[in-house]
């Protein structure tokens, strides 16, 4: 059996697409077991859905760079 914090970087690891079979198939075991980490695995799959469809996206280094070297121009 798989502890909490191992089933919570399984849960971040399958929203990102990232976790194996083997670990899919603890954290559903896991999941079965502990009502705590079932409730945290629905409300991160829900804000994950929801940042989808807000089309929420991090900045790429470039458009990072970018607004740095605008504001140190403007300041």
């Amino acid at each position: 059996m798989i502890s909490c914090e191992q089933a919570a970087i399984i849960c971040n690891k399958t929203q990102y697409r990232e976790a194996s079979f083997l670990e899919k198939i603890k954290l559903r075991l896991h999941l079965f077991v502990c009502k705590t980490c079932a409730a945290f695995t629905k409300k991160n799959t829900l804000f994950t859905a929801l940042c989808e469809k807000a089309h929420i996206h991090q900045l790429s280094e470039e458009e990072k760079h970018r607004m740095k070297r605008e504001l140190e121009n403007k300041y």
